[in-house]
């Protein structure tokens, strides 16, 4: 079982299997045969329960591209929301109708409207507002930012933390540092959206650098980071750069 020294925040984890990220919803192409949208969605397999983190933005195309990657959605137990943008939310309602034995992780800023609607679906819900632990090997940033708030997923792996944003409004630099000093492991992956879609060449390799000086060792960009960032980080990270687009499978010890 994991045992967490609460002032060190670090973790003392069971021996699992492999552990797989299942990249379920996304705008990004990479395995053909699989629906595109806009939007973000990773089933992660290998913990103690297995968790779907974001629902994308609809329910058809996410359980059609579960179903052919050969996931089930009565296997998920916890479902964890980055923040309430209907491009990481919408696929819920379609995730609660053919299991509604979860638990639903949000940030404790999430509409007390979408809270009940979880409810009435039968999903237990559960807040969260700054770093803590949710799981086995499975920690939450937080709730971070001002103005649009959201939570990143870090993962406790043998090879160091995995950290998965949605959209990382509230900067990718600084998730990457909450998470990298609230545990006080580097950063093994840091993948999801990179929200870098509409910033210029300099303000992108600012980033990358504030990055590199974190020590992220892979990426993994998608979503909403863009075509011109993408490209950038593919090139400033060179065979540490993770395909990150839908049907993709990354596949760790844990």
């Amino acid at each position: 079982m994991t045992q967490i020294n609460s002032a060190a925040g670090e973790t003392k984890k069971a021996d699992h299997g492999p552990l797989r990220l299942y990249v379920v919803f996304n705008n990004v192409p990479h395995k053909a045969g699989l629906k595109t949208g806009w939007g973000f969605s990773c089933l992660i397999e290998g913990l103690d329960e297995t968790v779907l983190f974001d629902t994308g933005g609809n329910g058809d195309t996410l359980l059609s591209n579960m179903r052919n990657l050969g996931l089930d959605p009565k296997a998920v137990d916890a479902v964890v929301l980055s923040h309430a943008h209907g491009d990481h939310t919408g696929g819920l309602g379609a995730i609660l109708a053919r299991n509604s034995d979860v638990i639903v992780y949000v940030p404790e800023s999430f509409p007390a409207s979408f809270q009940g609607e979880v409810k009435r679906l039968g999903a237990a819900i559960r807040t969260v507002s700054g770093p803590r632990q949710l799981m086995n090997g499975l920690h939450s940033t937080g709730e971070m930012g001002r103005t649009i708030k959201e939570q990143a997923l870090i993962v406790d792996t043998r090879e160091g933390l995995i950290v998965i944003t949605g959209c990382a409004h509230p900067n990718i630099a600084d998730i990457a540092e909450r998470a990298r000093a609230y545990l006080g492991k580097n950063i093994y992956l840091l993948m999801g959206g990179f929200h870098l879609l509409d910033k210029s060449k300099d303000e992108i390799l600012r980033t990358i650098h504030a990055l590199k000086q974190l020590g992220v060792r892979k990426v993994a960009p998608s979503h909403c980071t863009g075509d011109k960032a993408t490209g950038l980080f593919r090139k400033s990270w060179g065979q540490d750069f993770v395909e990150g687009g839908l049907g993709a499978i990354i596949v760790l010890p844990q």
